[in-house]
């Protein structure tokens, strides 16, 4: 970052610290240059952002070429500022997601923000919550988001006898109702659709085929909107124990009824598992279709436990 033109991999194997103390030490060039090689990585893996520069003439020659990391990367718009507190709430924000899960703006947007050197409140930063993600999925679908790359999955649909290959262009992954969907162009049939991360069977695999990038503007707001109008149109009516997990996690999120709570729902077999996992805590009033896999799963939950099983 000192140069704006670059040091070349001699200068900075006989002058930065670490390599110049190995070098004196008797290492050989061909293994300071394999230590360089994976601290490039290292450094390219954290979010920080590497040039090469090369001979304009014969850009794959590398024989003379400088590397520098661009200060642009470290510098906010000169037309922006925060306030410390402003700065305490982007960092708590940044600490939410561990570095695998933001994407590549993100990153850097977060990296320029801590680079201004600006003191924070540091008392607030000792309550960030973590968001793990537990779907091996998510990473490789944010990056087909960045780059537009269409993929293809394996999807397992409740009731199917196997899974069936969808072909997507990923628009925006988004977390509703605790769970993590990834919204996207249907390629098969030419319409967007809406897939649980926790029922992709296997690995996502990256295509080399690249889709329409501007179909990413507003597709975050679009799959929300979606998802919202599906759980309007769908609902449980349910009895609650009150001071229970069900009453604690149901509750933020339905409607007061004569008859305990209406309770919006997206799937109902996802819905059913979470009612199930609750127990004797939570009644399922209507509809049929809801009690009826809520007393599915109970009943196989018993069965599994009972008889010589016990």
């Amino acid at each position: 970052m000192a140069t704006e033109q670059g040091l070349t991999k001699d200068t900075i194997l006989s002058s930065v610290s670490g390599y110049r103390e190995q070098s004196e030490a008797g290492t050989s060039k061909d293994a300071l240059e394999k230590m360089f090689e994976r601290d490039k990585e290292s450094l390219r893996g954290l979010g920080v952002p590497i040039e090469t520069i090369g001979d304009r003439a014969d850009p794959d020659d590398l024989r003379q070429a400088r590397y520098r990391v661009p200060t642009a990367e470290y510098e906010l718009p000169a037309d922006i500022e925060f306030t410390p507190a402003e700065l305490a709430l982007l960092n708590l924000a940044g600490g939410v997601w561990s570095e695998s899960s933001l994407s590549a703006d993100a990153r850097s947007g977060l990296r320029k923000i801590r680079a201004l050197g600006i003191p924070v409140e540091d008392p607030i930063l000792g309550y960030s919550p973590r968001i793990s993600l537990r779907e091996p999925s998510f990473a490789p679908l944010q990056r087909a988001i960045e780059d537009s790359r269409i993929v293809s999955f394996r999807y397992m649909r409740p009731g199917s006898a196997a899974p069936r290959v969808r072909r997507l262009q990923p628009l925006a992954l988004v977390e509703f109702e605790a769970r993590w969907h990834v919204y996207g162009l249907d390629l098969d049939l030419d319409a967007p659709r809406t897939f649980l991360l926790t029922r992709i069977v296997d690995d996502v695999v990256t295509t080399r085929s690249v889709g329409d990038p501007a179909l990413r503007e507003g597709a975050g707001e679009r799959a929300l909107d979606g998802l919202r109008a599906l759980a309007a149109r769908q609902r449980a009516l349910v009895e609650i124990d009150p001071g229970t997990e069900a009453w604690l996690r149901l509750s933020r999120r339905a409607e007061p009824a004569p008859q305990g709570y209406w309770v919006p729902y997206v799937d109902v077999h996802v819905f059913a598992d979470e009612l199930a996992s609750y127990g004797p805590e939570v009644r399922v009033v209507e509809p049929d279709e809801v009690k009826t896999e809520v007393i599915r799963r109970l009943e196989a939950a018993r069965d599994a436990h009972s008889g010589e099983a016990q």
